[in-house]
């Protein structure tokens, strides 16, 4: 072998050993970069996982191995400690951990049976029965609505354990006949039952992702498949987290739009002003007039709404009304002279400002063209 294809041999051989050691790129599976937040990684899971679920890719031979790589991502790098492990080692640095079942991290966010695949509830055997289904109130923040977050609700939920000895199941009514004689019978109904092996009911403590995506809507519901109230003979019913957004001390919100008041002075009210309102995430909307504002007269400021649930790029309009503070009693002639001396402090101000910004201009001009000579 020549000594150029040896060489690159050995390094091809080298690359090789390498990708085995490393093992898979868990950030490349969940779609992620590097830098990602667990806020981030969650709700890649979360989307992917429905695409991915084996029972929505029926025809795929590889669904199985994509929704376990999936999985297997996901626990490393919602792991503080495990994300800290892989990034150093790879995965061969994981080999000795604790791995959880995949369908323990589904059914995290989905409930045991998994989420409506296809957009229709659960198929039921009618002959199976079903225990009650719970509706659950969750209340979430005008800044939740905004912005997203994930919620963990801890639930302890009612599970059919075995327990000794044998009862009644399955029980029915049905019609016995009897013959009393010759050519007489007697139909009579009674209730007819199984044995089964016995149950009890024991409380384990569930804990519940929620994802409260942007823009959801106020009575919207996320439903947990199989996380109601227990059947000792059939299946569970479903348990539903219904969005209640509580009141906002200044935003109010109506579809995407946001609503709000501001309060401005009687001299502001004549000769403007400026200011900035601290929207729901912390940002500055900044907001000026430099005429009359009348009591009433109303502010759009698009794109400062909320987000649209179907299209998170989409956002409503901030509406801002303003209310003019004005005086409480008659004013005296100290109180005029000096509401007149604010306002032509105020008007100087502008003008100053105006013409600072007129002179920066200008300077900025000359130098462009001393520049260009």
């Amino acid at each position: 072998m020549a000594p150029q294809n040896l060489s690159t041999f050995c390094l091809l051989l080298l690359y090789l050993i390498g990708a085995v050691i490393a093992g898979r790129d868990f950030y490349k599976i969940l779609g992620v970069p590097r830098s990602a937040s667990i806020k981030d990684i969650k709700k890649a899971y979360r989307k992917l996982a429905l695409q991915l679920h084996p029972d929505r890719n029926p025809d795929d031979p590889q669904a199985q191995e994509k929704f376990q790589d999936l999985g297997a991502a996901y626990e490393v790098l919602s792991d503080s400690e495990k994300r800290k492990q892989y990034d150093t080692y790879g995965e061969e640095g994981l080999k000795d951990g604790h791995q959880s079942s995949h369908g323990d991290i589904f059914s995290h966010f989905f409930g045991d049976f998994g989420f409506m695949f296809g957009g229709t509830p659960r198929q039921q055997d009618r002959n199976i029965p079903r225990g009650s289904d719970i509706i659950v109130d969750l209340e979430v923040t005008l800044e939740e609505v905004y912005a997203g977050n994930f919620v963990e609700v801890v639930r302890n939920k009612p599970v059919a354990r075995q327990a000794p000895g044998k009862r009644k199941c399955n029980c029915r009514q049905e019609m016995r006949t009897t013959q009393l004689g010759p050519g007489r019978f007697q139909m009579t109904q009674e209730v007819v039952c199984d044995e089964c092996p016995n149950v009890k009911l024991v409380n384990e403590e569930r804990t519940l992702e929620v994802e409260i995506e942007p823009g959801v809507r106020d009575g919207m519901e996320y439903p947990f498949i199989g996380e109601g109230e227990p059947h000792v003979d059939g299946e569970p019913g479903d348990l539903r987290f219904r969005i209640k957004v509580v009141k906002h001390p200044i935003f109010e919100r109506r579809g995407d739009d946001l609503y709000t008041n501001v309060t401005i002075s009687l001299v502001e009210s004549l000769v403007g002003f400026e200011m900035d309102i601290t929207h729901l995430d912390g940002h500055k909307v900044h907001i000026s007039r430099d005429k009359i504002t009348r009591p009433g007269a109303k502010l759009w400021k698009k794109g400062e709404g909320l987000p649209n649930f179907d299209n998170n790029n989409i956002k409503g309009s901030l509406i801002i009304t303003f209310d003019v503070d004005f005086p409480k009693e008659q004013l005296t002639e100290e109180a005029r002279e000096g509401m007149a001396y604010e306002c032509v402090c105020v008007c100087v101000c502008v003008c100053d400002e105006k013409r600072v910004a007129i002179e920066a201009e200008l300077s900025s001009d000359m130098r462009h063209q001393d520049i260009n000579h």
